[in-house]
């Protein structure tokens, strides 16, 4: 008997091909241009933002010169304790403040507080109502306006910050916003808590807005941006210009110092410093607030 031929019998392995360089050049260079495409589209963003930042510390006459002057020959830090000086600033900002507190607080409260009772409790036409409640959303501010305001008026609140408040403390999208948060919670958490006697109002404060941190954060930079920047809403309620927020502070400081362009730049800048702060800081939790707000519901 042939003695076997280990030599032919062997299992040749697989000879594996090296992998094609230009495979593995391709995701690079596909990052390294989505990179650079975003890189252009932040520096086009930003551009007007520099440019006004640069233009609050020049003079006047070089805020508009041909060619333009990205950057200052003489840096003018005196705009920014003149500002102080010509305008009403500190009462501006302080409304703002105010309103943009009062009213993140109290959308915060109210839109999670009515988000749980359309993701948790069962009712009968709670779908429906809620369908009904997110549908005003399309409804413009301009074709309810006038009653609003008559409304407003009857009540005596024109003329008030607490106008701005009532007005603002309830919005249909908060509500639609946490409700979807809230989907993403397991009803069976819910059903355990009220097996070991937690009452509703408990369930709320101890359990679902624990868990709903990242969507509280991110509807409040969206509330807090919003009515920092609402303008319509106090050039119709506010007459009293010890009432007026920054944009109509700013507002009546351009058509009074429409020469002083410098001054101008800066009254914006410090408009809009606050809400870069506020959006830097919580820029983390409100894109995980809002990324995990459609993922189920």
């Amino acid at each position: 008997m042939a003695a076997p031929n280990t030599l032919a019998d062997a299992t040749v392995p697989d000879v594996v091909a090296p992998p094609d360089r230009r495979d593995r050049r391709s995701p690079a260079a596909g990052r390294v241009v989505g990179y650079a495409v975003l890189a252009l589209a932040a520096a086009g963003l930003l551009l007007p933002f520099f440019w006004m930042v640069s233009s609050s510390l020049k003079t006047d006459n070089a805020v508009f010169a041909i060619p333009v002057r990205w950057f200052p020959d003489s840096p003018q830090w005196s705009n920014y304790l003149e500002i102080w000086r010509v305008s009403d600033l500190v009462v501006w900002l302080k409304n703002t403040v105010f309103l943009s507190f009062v009213v993140t607080v109290l959308q915060l409260f109210t839109g999670s507080f009515a988000a749980y009772g359309f993701a948790k409790a069962r009712f009968p036409g709670r779908d429906l109502l809620f369908l009904l409640y997110i549908g005003t959303i399309a409804v413009p501010w301009q074709a309810y306006m006038i009653p609003q305001f008559i409304m407003m008026s009857e009540v005596g609140l024109t003329n008030t910050l607490w106008s701005i408040v009532a007005l603002q403390a309830f919005g249909a999208f908060g509500v639609f916003l946490m409700r979807q948060y809230y989907a993403t919670i397991p009803d069976e958490l819910c059903e355990a808590a009220r097996v070991d006697g937690l009452s509703e109002y408990g369930i709320y404060f101890r359990i679902m807005l624990p868990l709903s941190v990242p969507a509280l954060a991110g509807l409040a930079l969206l509330t807090f941006v919003t009515t920092w920047n609402d303008y319509l809403g106090p050039l119709i309620y506010l007459r009293d210009p010890d009432l007026w927020t920054i944009q109509l502070g700013l507002k009546s400081f351009v058509s009074e110092y429409n020469a002083e362009h410098a001054l101008i730049m800066t009254g914006s800048v410090l408009s809009v410093l606050p809400i870069a702060v506020v959006f830097l800081l919580g820029q983390r939790y409100f894109v995980q607030g809002i990324a995990t707000s459609g993922m189920k519901g």
